[in-house]
């Protein structure tokens, strides 16, 4: 028996799919500037072309720059956590080093075809160029060839460029607003890190959303600048807040100068803010560390009343021009059903809605249209007579509960609350029944579930079908499954939500355990579908049990798997946590 060593080959297409790791241009281009930062550079300089030219990206920092071993040995040494070679931390600046993967080199290469660096340290000029050309007609990168250049420089000299040529034409040009966006979470706020985007530096102004700059001369502190931004977008920045700046550096951590102590402030809109404020005349009010302002200090808390009015009144303004705009859109999505309500209801829902949009500031209309639909449905049915019953019969510390619901909610919705559940308890005893009887078909569990969607979860309950959905569905079957297929026909529901997302259900009968066919089956049945249908389709499994031989992990997004039983026992506790919570009502 004869041994030989093995050995591991690495295909050139690597570089290739690291460089796309990134989910934009902008994110691959700030992975360049993290390089910057580890070397710890203080001024780096980004230049993007204009669409459709060919002029380059040049991103050049005034960092450490690599001596031609440092290039050598390390940064063209691929996956090598530069944190076992030098720890966690800059060796100049103490910063915390954040290229973790070894890869981020390869980043530029998602915008473009070649990529050229040049690099100056300890009296030597470095440089080679990468093209993703020679990449593909190589088959092991380690056999790659790469041209290196090294010449002398001046021993002061010390920094790193990055040319990208031959950018991408069927990708979008990196957008230099999009790019700020990015770069402004991690360095907004650095005092010795400063970066140039076409000419620009990063700074509050680049928030996209609403900006604001006002200055006044306080009395014994001197002249205050406040510089804000109120971001439009639907998620919170990373770091919220307003820095203080004395003499030009960060003091602490930043704040919401009071606003996050106020009961009737929407803690959602702290997230949107960021800014800071300039106050050279508190210098003698900051801690030795420079890490916080002296906190009983009385100049600070003139700053503090000089700023908190300002905010206020900038939030208020964003607030009510968010309200008028989320109300808008439901009144067109409501406004036949709010016409045909009595007038003194119709006023009722106009302030119900405006309690549910205050309520949920800051949540996506997929999320609150659904409840206001539930209270227009509330309204439209008027039936209080379940939810006076359970007050009479339910404990002190019940009523009070409800007492609190009512004044928060309105009668009516607790009534449609109330009734809704016990109805939904109803059919899952029922739907309990046909489950665990044996014989129980595809056919009668297509019957009880496909109007009760919500059994499967609150993900699943704004999905329904529709005539159309149902026709589409019966031509596919009747086209697949004729003749001798007739009988192996499966039972399929397609249904849609309000964001026009696809859901399609496959039931097998409670007895059926699921297993590996069931699962490619379906999988099938989506690319099938998917011919006809432009949008993502999700899938829903449902069965008795699941085999052992069911795929567990590495199956295809957005698929889904049920178990009746399982099912049926979440959707009693939801039923539970619906009453306790939203009503007060104990669950008997």
């Amino acid at each position: 028996m004869s041994q030989s060593d093995l050995h591991f080959q690495v295909d050139s297409r690597l570089a290739t799919l690291l460089s796309q790791e990134y989910s934009s241009s902008e994110r691959a281009l700030k992975e360049l500037i993290d390089n910057a930062w580890d070397a710890d550079a203080e001024q780096v300089s980004v230049t993007l072309p204009k669409p459709l030219s060919d002029a380059p990206i040049i991103i050049s920092d005034d960092g450490c720059g690599m001596t031609e071993e440092e290039l050598r040995r390390h940064y063209l040494f691929i996956a090598r956590d530069p944190r076992s070679r030098r720890g966690d931390r800059t060796v100049g600046k103490n910063r915390l080093i954040k290229g973790r993967k070894g890869i981020g080199k390869f980043a530029g290469l998602m915008a473009a075809s070649v990529m050229t660096l040049e690099t100056r340290a300890r009296g030597r000029l470095c440089g080679f160029t990468l093209r993703l050309e020679d990449l593909t007609q190589t088959d092991d990168i380690e056999h790659l060839n790469i041209a290196f250049r090294s010449e002398s420089c001046y021993v002061q000299l010390h920094d790193t460029t990055i040319t990208l040529t031959h950018l991408h034409q069927g990708m979008a040009f990196p957008d230099a607003n999009k790019l700020r966006q990015v770069l402004l979470q991690d360095y907004g706020r650095q005092d010795d890190f400063q970066i140039m985007v076409d000419g620009k530096r990063l700074d509050v102004d680049d928030v996209s959303g609403s900006f604001s700059e006002v200055e006044q001369e306080l009395p014994k502190v001197g002249k205050v600048k406040l510089r804000f931004a109120i971001s439009d977008g639907n998620a919170g920045l990373r770091q919220p807040g307003i820095i203080l700046r004395v003499d030009g550096k960060s003091v602490g951590k930043p704040g919401f100068f009071g606003l996050d102590k106020r009961d009737d402030f929407p803690v959602r809109l702290l997230r949107k803010l960021y800014g800071e404020v300039n106050a050279d005349g508190l210098r003698d009010h900051i801690t030795a560390g420079w890490d916080a302002p002296v906190e009983n200090s009385e100049l600070l808390m003139a700053v503090e009343a000089y700023v908190q009015p300002i905010l206020q009144q900038a939030f208020e303004q964003q607030y009510r021009r968010d309200m008028q705009l989320a109300q808008a859109r439901l009144q067109k999505a409501i406004q036949t059903r709010l016409a045909e309500l009595p007038e003194h209801k119709r006023q009722f829902a106009d302030r119900a809605i405006r309690k549910v949009l205050d309520k949920y500031y800051g949540e996506p209309d997929s999320k609150v249209e659904p409840i206001v639909f539930v209270l227009l449905e509330a309204l439209e049915r008027s039936d209080y007579r379940l939810l006076l019953e359970h007050i009479a019969d339910s404990r002190p510390r019940d009523v009070a509960a409800i007492a609190e619901g009512l004044n928060d909610f309105g009668l009516a919705e607790m009534a449609y609350l109330v009734e809704q559940a016990s109805a939904r308890s109803m059919f899952l005893d029922q739907l309990e029944q046909l489950a665990s009887n044996t014989g129980t078909s595809e056919a009668i569990m297509h019957k009880a579930l496909e109007r009760n969607l919500w059994v499967f979860g609150p993900e699943f309950s704004l999905f329904s079908t529709n005539i159309t959905l149902k026709r589409q569905i019966e031509e596919y079957l009747q086209k697949k499954y004729v003749g001798n297929k007739a009988d192996q026909r499966p039972d399929l529901l397609l249904n849609q939500n309000l964001s026009g997302e696809y859901l399609l259900i496959e039931l097998k009968r409670p007895s059926h355990s699921l297993n590996h066919d069931d699962y490619t089956q379906a999988i099938a049945y989506r690319h099938d579908l998917g011919k006809h249908i432009s949008a993502t389709i999700r899938v829903l499994l449902i069965g008795g049990r699941r085999s052992p031989d069911f795929p567990q992990v590495n199956r295809e997004p957005d698929v889904n798997v049920a178990v009746f039983d399982q099912l049926i026992a979440t959707a009693r506790k939801q039923l539970q946590w619906l009453l306790r919570d939203k009503t007060g009502i104990a669950p008997t």
